[in-house]
């Protein structure tokens, strides 16, 4: 198939890419690179040894994102592209509304235009706000505590109301819980710019002597340590959901989400400590006020993606953070 990925050269695209490559499929990129580097596409190739086709341009584009879906006679879309930190979507709500929501709008034009009807879709657990029940199923009430899990659920049901509209529409959005690690190669992997929103990163910079000490957001909260509890899954497990997500939607009309998590959560501290064995030394901390829009716990019920999709993530929390500092070394 011939696949269109916006924001395809950022963390979770990029690895999307080499599963995608790996598995026969063609590529096309578009990416503004607002959060990603441009060397990441000359690594996808040189990690699956084929070469792929990146557009430098927002996806708020409309005629550019037609273009490319017609000139590359795509068969399907997976939409990645959009600002995705939680605090800084609290600081900064209108900047998310406006890149998330009107970019997805437009990619729907463009592929309503060009008749691609196949769309995964990057969506969060954010999407159920603070959990009523553990772990969580996708039959949970949705709901948010920040814009940007707002804009992940706004779109969700844009993306509901068109299947509505259209039976031949065929949409998977893909809850993802905490994408963390990096490819066994150690040439991709998460590298955001300026301070690191996400946990691992951060803890590798702080590993690694670049930042002096990791802050740790919240220590009273109720888990069994006081700090929050995440589901966090390997990047490539990941991935290879995103290919298994491909398959099942092509041919499934209609709408579904699906949580993509590894079913068991593991908090700020327990992550630390299982990075410190992988470097073989102390990584300071210090806990510090909660940030607005986090919550306690959150972990996922991962029986859909075992049925539907026949996919279960098989890599724990060590390979997670091996791949990391992997990655971290290798820069």
């Amino acid at each position: 198939m011939n696949i269109l990925l916006t924001g395809g050269a950022g963390y979770i695209g990029s690895h999307t890419a080499v599963a995608l490559l790996e598995a026969g499929h063609h590529v096309v990129i578009i990416d503004n690179f607002c959060n990603s580097q441009r060397s990441v596409v000359n690594k996808i190739e040189q990690i699956t040894g084929k070469k792929l086709i990146c557009i430098e341009a927002d996806v708020c584009n409309t005629p550019v994102v037609l273009k490319a879906l017609q000139e590359n006679q795509v068969d399907a879309v997976i939409h990645f592209a959009g600002l995705k930190a939680v605090g800084e979507s609290v600081q900064n709500p209108l900047a998310y509304y406006a890149n998330n929501i009107t970019g997805t709008i437009s990619l729907l034009e463009a592929m309503r235009t060009a008749d691609v009807n196949v769309l995964v879709f990057s969506s969060s657990a954010t999407v159920y706000g603070d959990p009523l029940y553990l772990p969580i199923d996708e039959k949970h009430p949705t709901s948010a505590t920040s814009p940007y899990g707002r804009t992940k659920l706004h779109i969700e049901e844009m993306l509901k109301d068109m299947a509505s509209s259209d039976p031949t529409w065929k949409i998977i959005c893909l809850r993802y819980f905490n994408p963390v690690g990096a490819h066994d190669s150690g040439l991709i992997g998460e590298e955001p710019q300026g301070i690191p929103n996400n946990l691992t990163p951060y803890v590798a910079r702080v590993a690694s002597g670049i930042l002096p000490q990791l802050q740790v957001f919240g220590g009273n909260y109720p888990t069994a340590d006081g700090t929050g509890v995440r589901d966090y899954i390997h990047i490539m497990d990941l991935a290879e959901g995103h290919l298994a997500a491909l398959n099942f939607v092509n041919q499934h009309p209609g709408w579904i989400a699906v949580n993509l998590g590894t079913g068991s959560g593991h908090s700020v501290l327990e992550v630390i400590h299982a990075y410190e064995a992988v470097v073989n030394s102390k990584i300071p901390f210090k806990i510090v006020d909660r940030r607005p829009g986090d919550i306690a716990s959150c972990y996922a019920k991962v029986d859909s993606a075992r049925e539907l999709l026949q996919w279960v993530a098989k890599r724990g929390l060590s390979e997670m953070c091996e791949s990391s500092w992997n990655f971290q070394r290798a820069k």
